[in-house]
């Protein structure tokens, strides 16, 4: 694209990362007459993440409705991503209200089928340049501010102007650390291990979540009858897995409650995983600048919540500056919307998950919360509400869910807690 000889730029918009928050973005602010370098480091446009929970949790459903992807993930395979969870008081089992709708929901896919999906409309859409082999080596700033991108190109050196540079490029965010946008990391005393399994049935087809206190597993549905199998361990057993990851995963399953019968599915990957992955927070803008996906806020991995928020914070930024990043109004004053929408709906969010990494029992509030959707159905759809996403901690932790949980508790006093062993995992 020739630079505009009115403005001084080469794009209105570059965005650093064409994965999901990236990619989603650039097509949302194209669609708003903004003109995009959506560049991407890898050179193959197949390139996909590999470490991820690959579930898009149902609040993000507007938004791949907006992108035009339903029916494309539909056909892709993807599964819609019902959910039941194991706790002390037994399965936390969500369903629809007799006189009801369907719970919401969004899918699980594999990022492999997902990334190069998603990309591919980027490039496909009037006004975004998919540009690969793109590497972001520097800002070019101004008084403070920043005007464009210096990057590594399979040509070589170049330097990309733009109104604004939004990171899409993860947790590790060069574009942040150019900027100087300040990091706040918490420490996850939680690790991660995952690895995908072909004809592993599970009850009802659907994902499973084990709240074991502390430690966590799921079992996740994908596209073409795989699934993905993850366990969180407290940290503290992380000697037994560094001596022994496949014999210390394969116990850890075999062992939890109504555990997945993985003995008689195919295992068709690696066991993947990290040891250390910390919660991130930062800034989502700064002069010039803004943030997307997990390079604005990177969650806790075993609330499955990174793709679902990439694509939110993407749409957030396009309603928010999409005007402005054309031309048409303050830069700043958009930039700023987007900040207070991001910090309103994803930091109460993260300050609870925040405390949950901490690899504690849960909390009286918690417990209260969990035994009565165990026990009652409006309370599991209540709880399947949070955790899809679909309402904040202020809601979930409303007096008046509070004083329904503790009548539905009150009314179950004396009920014996399964017998299912909680501590079957450690033996």
């Amino acid at each position: 694209m020739t630079k505009s000889e009115s403005t001084g730029y080469d794009y209105d918009v570059v965005i650093s990362g064409a994965s999901l928050a990236g990619s989603a973005a650039a097509i949302l602010l194209a669609r708003r007459g903004v003109r995009v370098a959506l560049l991407e480091r890898r050179s193959d446009p197949e390139a996909y993440k590999v470490l991820c929970t690959h579930s898009i949790t149902a609040n993000a459903y507007p938004v791949l409705d907006e992108l035009g992807l339903i029916p494309a993930l539909e056909n892709a395979g993807a599964v819609r991503n019902e959910a039941r969870w194991y706790t002390r008081w037994g399965w936390i089992q969500p369903k629809a209200a007799p006189t009801g709708p369907e719970l919401p929901y969004a899918y699980n896919i594999r990022r492999s089928t997902l990334d190069p999906l998603i990309r591919s409309s980027a490039a496909q859409t009037p006004g975004v340049d998919l540009l690969l082999g793109h590497h972001v080596t520097g800002l070019v700033r101004e008084a403070g501010r920043t005007l464009g991108v210096r990057v590594s190109t399979p040509q070589g050196e170049r330097e990309i102007r733009a109104r604004l540079v939004v990171g899409a490029d993860g947790k590790d965010s060069d574009v942040a650390k150019f900027a100087e946008v300040p990091t706040r990391q918490y420490e996850n005393m939680r690790f991660g291990y995952l690895a995908h399994f072909r004809n592993l049935p599970l009850p009802g087809g659907i994902g499973q979540t084990w709240f074991l206190e502390p430690d966590m597993a799921y079992a996740f549905p994908n596209d073409d009858g795989v699934t993905v199998l993850a366990v969180l361990p407290d940290k503290k057993r992380l000697p037994e897995f560094r001596e022994d990851l496949e014999g210390s995963f394969l116990k850890f399953v075999r062992a939890l409650p109504e555990a997945p019968p993985i003995d008689s599915a195919e295992r068709i990957t690696k066991i993947i995983g990290t040891v250390n992955y910390p919660l991130i927070s930062r800034d989502p803008t700064a002069p010039g600048v803004a943030l997307i996906g997990d390079a604005a806020l990177t969650g806790d991995p075993l609330w499955g919540v990174g793709c679902g928020w990439a694509l939110e914070s993407a749409q957030w930024l396009a309603e928010a500056v999409a005007p402005a990043a054309a031309g048409r109004g303050d830069l700043d004053r958009s930039l700023a919307a987007y900040s207070r929408t991001h910090r309103r709906r994803l930091r109460g969010h993260q300050n609870l998950a925040v405390d949950f990494a901490k690899a504690r029992p849960l909390n009286p509030g918690e417990r209260l919360m969990f035994s009565a959707a165990a026990r009652d159905e409006s309370m599991a759809r209540h709880m399947y509400f949070f955790g899809s996403r679909l309402i904040g901690p202020l809601r979930f932790l409303s007096p008046v869910a509070l004083a329904k949980a503790s009548a539905v508790n009150f009314k179950h006093r004396g009920s014996a807690v399964p017998p299912a062993n909680l501590s079957r995992t450690g033996s």
